[in-house]
């Protein structure tokens, strides 16, 4: 990645996690860079009018700038304005959280999450990869789409860590599993990530590229409707997969 393009985003996800206003020193010590380059950062960042002073040393603080301009950026994306209808009616019909995440190479990245309005539902940060693939519902799909080959050798290799009870770590266990989704047309975590949460994902196809849709919420709400959500899931790839292409 580009130095200058990593500095940039380290300073707006600084702020995105601290969310208060930071001084020049504390900036440079939490991102552990010189104070100079810190300078010379905000100061072009202020230039173009993305941060602000609050007073002299008083810390900077990120302007609505940015927000301003992604969300113009989100209000015309065409993934997202295709995606989002069908997403909403899911979560409405299920009352479970639907997420879309898009598959490329050997990685899956979260891309829009319409949550549950349940006080307890799943959620995920937008813009992140999937972790622990051998234990979710969607890194099974990002698994199947590699060849055996790539697959073996993944299964073979890789730590695949138990994180609870439920999860598999036998690469034959796994391989079963990835192919069994692939019979029914979705793939499930059951429990395998985190107890007391069951997840299900099916994949479909955009411009000959992978997408797929997983409904996630606790165990005690999923199961008792599990194949009813599953067809849902199901008719909701379908229509979105047979929508006009970009």
């Amino acid at each position: 990645m580009s130095k200058i393009v990593k500095r940039t985003l380290d300073f707006l996800e600084l702020f995105g996690r601290h969310r208060r206003p930071l001084t020049l020193s504390e900036i440079s010590r939490l991102l552990d860079i010189p104070a100079s380059s810190c300078h010379d950062a905000l100061q072009t960042l202020e230039e173009r009018g993305y941060v602000y002073e609050l007073a002299p040393r008083a810390g900077y603080y990120p302007t609505l700038r940015m927000l301003e301009l992604m969300r113009g950026v989100a209000e015309t994306d065409p993934l997202l304005l295709r995606a989002d209808a069908v997403l909403r009616s899911l979560r409405d019909q299920t009352d479970e959280s639907v997420l879309l995440a898009k598959v490329s190479g050997q990685v899956g990245t979260w891309l829009l999450a319409v949550e549950s309005t349940h006080p307890l539902r799943f959620s995920v940060p937008i813009g992140t990869n999937i972790l622990s693939l051998h234990a979710t519902s969607g890194g099974k799909i990002v698994m199947s789409t590699w060849s055996d080959e790539t697959r073996a050798a993944y299964l073979n290799t890789a730590e695949l860590k138990r994180l609870t009870a439920g999860t598999l770590t036998e690469p034959a266990a796994i391989e079963a599993e990835i192919k069994l989704g692939r019979s029914r047309g979705w793939h499930a975590n059951f429990e395998e990530s985190e107890t007391g949460v069951i997840t299900i994902s099916a994949p479909f196809a955009w411009a000959s590229a992978t997408y797929f849709v997983t409904i996630a919420g606790p165990t005690a709400r999923i199961a008792p409707k599990l194949e009813k959500i599953a067809q849902l899931l199901l008719e909701a790839c379908q229509a979105l997969e047979t929508q006009s292409t970009f």
